[in-house]
């Protein structure tokens, strides 16, 4: 079955989300000053906040933003406006179509892409010849959240149910430093680890059942659900314990910035 999305659940931590968002468009670069850019697309836009401000980044452009999840879309509908649209694709029919764009962005969503990597010439492609693509992908598998996450759901009786269920993949920023500087871009890639501090009653759950866990957890008929998410938040209150700041959960992300050469 596949996943679905909720722009609520997702947006209970949209200020530690939009975070890494605003620091990856801080080092967007391409070969004209920001009033030249014409064209841009987030691809995985989500519930459509982070893509309005897009308008304001880049106040000549026409934007879009582009998902495949109908609930996501139905919520960002609310920012649509003259120079500020919405589409329904799954990003890999997206690319097999588009146009090539000033200032391609990808904000969390190519690391549920499993074969991304491979997917780079295509979404420079995409990016008009001295634009730039600009990504940033989750790179916390081997925490906690992640590693009780697949322990859980590797045993009987959810493993039936969950063993296919959908999870993320990322690269280390020298994987995508090579493979976009092979592809003749000007490449800055980093990477860096928040420390959210969050409140609220297990607000690690509730991050990872809007994010990373909610494909296995829907993967899972009740009340096996409902068993696994007591376990699920056992084991994370052990993992994140509450302190006198509140839950402080590290959350590393990577960091992409590609210049397509202006000679391609």
């Amino acid at each position: 079955m596949a996943h679905t999305w909720d722009p609520e659940l997702y947006d209970v931590h949209a200020d530690e989300r939009a975070r890494p968002f605003v620091d990856l468009l801080a080092r967007v670069r391409t070969d004209g000053p920001d009033a030249e850019v014409r064209s841009v697309v987030d691809l995985g836009c989500g519930p459509g906040e982070l893509t309005h401000g897009l308008t304001r980044r880049f106040p000549s452009a026409q934007v879009v933003g582009v998902d495949s999840s109908p609930a996501m879309l139905a919520t960002a509908a609310r920012h649509s406006g003259p120079r500020l649209r919405f589409e329904q694709a799954d990003l890999r029919d997206w690319l097999t179509s588009a146009d090539p764009v000033d200032v391609l962005v990808s904000n969390a969503t190519l690391h549920w892409v499993s074969e991304h990597l491979e997917l780079l010439p295509e979404l420079i492609a995409a990016v008009r010849p001295g634009g730039c693509l600009a990504f940033q992908v989750p790179a916390n598998n081997t925490t906690p959240m992640h590693a009780i996450r697949r322990e859980l759901a590797a045993r009987p009786p959810y493993a039936e149910h969950a063993a296919a269920a959908a999870g993320p993949v990322n690269h280390e920023p020298e994987e995508y430093l090579r493979a976009l500087t092979e592809l003749g871009c000007a490449v800055d890639a980093w990477s860096t680890t928040y420390l959210h501090v969050l409140t609220g009653e297990d607000p690690v759950l509730t991050w990872a059942s809007g994010t990373a866990a909610r494909p296995t957890l829907q993967a899972l008929p009740e009340p096996l659900r409902e068993r696994f998410v007591d376990e699920y938040r056992a084991r994370l209150r052990e993992a994140y314990p509450a302190t006198d700041l509140g839950v402080v959960m590290p959350f590393r992300r990577v960091f992409v910035g590609a210049r397509r050469s202006a000679a391609a």
